[in-house]
């Protein structure tokens, strides 16, 4: 079963849990109308790999919203959007470690022979496409800029 269909079918399965389901149905509804608006930026239909982009690109707009509502002092918008993230997380792969993402830099700085702070791109662009999807970016380069320090 594809991504989309599983959408689909969750979607439909939180409308017959009626109240219960309610915000899980907006939040699969809100997921499929960011998958739709891609579709429709690209004009054609999205890989199952693109799929995850999209959402990836929700969890991590989720995840910059709760640091603004953290600032701000909003408890009640932070658990929502909590509750928004792992929803949308049952979608993804599953994530990376921390130190699942430490040994994968390793590995990436001895192919590159990468020493120092200026071969952080170098190191980037082995990188990323292991943990695309995988692991937040910003600890992935926060992992790098430790290690090449």
């Amino acid at each position: 079963m594809s991504l989309k269909e599983r959408l689909m079918e969750d979607m439909k399965q939180a409308m017959k849990d009626k109240e219960a389901g309610k915000f899980r149905l907006s939040v699969i509804r809100m997921a499929r109308s960011a998958i739709q608006k891609a579709e429709i930026d690209k004009r054609r239909d999205l890989t199952d790999e693109e799929l995850l982009e999209v959402l990836a690109r929700e969890v991590k707009q989720r995840r910059d919203s709760m640091v603004e509502y953290e600032k701000a002092g909003r408890t009640d918008a932070i658990d929502a959007l909590k509750q928004e993230i792992d929803i949308l997380t049952a979608y993804l792969p599953q994530q990376l470690s921390e130190e699942e993402v430490r040994a994968l830099v390793r590995e990436a700085m001895a192919v590159t022979g990468a020493q120092g702070p200026r071969d952080i791109g170098k190191v980037m662009g082995v990188l990323m496409p292991k943990v695309k999807g995988r692991a937040d970016g910003k600890l992935v380069n926060q992992i790098v800029k430790e290690s090449l320090g």
